[in-house]
Order: structure tokens, then sequence, then C-alpha cells
């Protein structure tokens, strides 16, 4: 993994830098002391995985600097302040952002999450380099069901088959949507049919992946994360049904899947936001997740049993 560290602070990049060299998690490509000569384009010329980058900085904060990055940085982002503000952190994860380490620099958590980040990466390219021997051998939707499911659970095997169509295979926030779909289907097995609130849905997503012995602080923090990253992925579906209704309103998949995963009038406003006959944000929608969830595992159960 190659590592690019943006802080103002010189002895925090050596930290940083010594960090990730002494642990063995990849190479420091490089440097800078402020978020204001760090572009994208620059950024993939030194091939950089991951970028670590400050919050508070003099001349262009990493805020301002992600936001401009994100679109077209390949790469995960990391953010790193002393400051815990509600707003700041909710907009860095809204922007793109991974995760968030807090100062002063502990270095057990500055391992745990560069591991945690790097694995993710390595896992999310080889699912993209697996799609694309697959969509090569194979023409679109006439995929064998053997190569289609694994050995695993067939009702997360189904899901990922959605996620597939809805364009979110590899995307961050796949593997906690994959995670709350398995915490509601034991919820059902157990003849509990009414899903929990969001947080304790998210909580047990967590200690499902983390174990029962997360401490309070690190739940606090991975719950806030699981909850960003699944609110942009699912942004991100209602984008690609939008695209799909735009340029195909039969389209299978959008017929299928825009009315059952959102409101009518949500699909609606991202049509006609991609069409740029409005400029209403509809990244604010209050979307509703409980619905995007359970309509997603009853989709993966019906494919699962046919």
């Amino acid at each position: 993994m190659n590592f690019f560290i943006v802080d103002d602070t010189a002895t925090i990049r050596g930290m940083l830098s010594n960090i990730i060299e002494e642990e063995g998690l990849g190479t420091v490509a490089g440097e800078a002391a402020d978020g204001s000569g760090v572009y994208a384009h620059a950024l993939a010329a030194q091939k950089v995985d991951i970028l670590i980058i400050d919050l508070l900085m003099p001349i262009r904060d990493g805020i301002e600097t992600v936001r401009e990055i994100a679109p077209f940085f390949q790469g995960k982002i990391i953010m790193i302040s002393q400051v815990e503000t509600k707003d700041m952190i909710s907009e860095a994860y809204s922007l793109g952002v991974e995760h968030y380490i807090t100062k002063p620099i502990n270095r057990l958590e500055v391992v745990s999450v560069l591991k945690k980040v790097s694995d993710y990466l390595l896992m999310e390219n080889s699912l993209h380099d697996i799609q694309k021997s697959l969509s090569n051998l194979y023409p679109q939707n006439q995929m064998p069901k053997n190569v289609q499911r694994s050995q695993q659970d067939p009702i997360l095997s189904s899901a990922k088959n959605i996620f597939l169509e809805l364009g979110i295979i590899g995307k961050s926030g796949e593997k906690d949507l994959l995670d709350l779909i398995a915490v509601v289907n034991q919820l059902e097995k157990e003849e509990i049919r009414e899903i929990p609130p969001l947080k304790e849905l998210y909580e047990q997503a967590v200690k499902k992946r983390l174990g029962l012995d997360t401490s309070p602080g690190e739940m606090k923090k991975e719950v806030k994360a699981v909850e960003q990253r699944i609110r942009r992925t699912i942004q991100q579906v209602l984008e690609h049904l939008a695209s799909l209704g735009l340029i195909d309103y039969a389209n299978p998949t959008f017929e299928n899947y825009s009315s059952k995963l959102f409101d009518y009038s949500q699909v609606r406003m991202k049509m006609l936001e991609l069409k740029g006959k409005t400029h209403t944000d509809t990244t604010h929608t209050r979307i509703n997740i409980k619905k995007f969830i359970h309509a997603i595992l009853m989709e993966a159960k019906g494919l699962s049993d046919s």
C-alpha cells in the first residue's frame, strides 16, 4: 500500500510515517504540510492508495481538500484531527472519508484503522478484478448460477448479486449493508418481526464484525462510520437507478427496484436532478433505510429460493 500524509505538524507526519514503516503496512509515497498542493491527479501519479489528511490546516483544510479530490481520487481517505464536532465529522463522512482518527495519535488505533482500510481496499480490488473477468466470460444476466452463488449463506450470496445489479459491489458501504441484512434475517429466524431502531441495528452489525468486547468508544465511532457509509451507498443506488430510468424507463432493473427501495418522488427528483432540470440537493433527502434493507432481504430470499 502507498500512503500520502497531509498534516501541518511535522512531528505528526513523522509519527505516522514511522508507524506505517515499522508495522510493515506499506510505503509513504509523499507528504504535505497543507492541502493546497494536494490534487487527485498528483496522487494518482504517485499511485497513492490511502490518503491520511488532517482536518484543520492553515491554507486549505482537510474538508476543502477532500471535497476537491474525492470525486476523482480512486483510493481511500482517512481523516485525523483533535476536533470531534458532530457536524464536521458528519460532513467528512458524507464527502467520502472512510475513517476518522482522533488526536493525540494512538499507535494501536492507527495500526487498527490502517490495517482495516488496507484489507478492505485489497478485497475491493479483488472483487473488481473478478467482476471484470466474469463480465468478459458471460453476457449480462447470463452468468451461470453456480458462478453467481457462493457456498456461503445463500441469502447473502443473493444479496451480493442484487448489489451487482444496483451498481454498488465493491463500494465502501456494501459490507455494512450485508451485515445489516444478516442481522435482520437472523431476527426474522428468531420470529422477531419488528425491525429494531437503526442505531441498535448498527450496533449489532458492529458487534458481529468487531466482536462483543468492542469498547464503548470504538463502538460509538464505528456506528457513526457505518451510518455514514450506508447513507452514502444508498444514495449511490438511488443515482444508479435514476440513471437507468433516464436511459430506458422500461429497464428491468429500474422497474424492479426503484419502487421497492425508494419512494416514487425520490426517484423522480433524482432523475430531474440528473437531467439538470432541478438544483435540488437530493443527497440530503430522507431515505427510509429500514425499508431499503427489508426490501433487499425479501428480494434475496426470493432469489435464493428460486
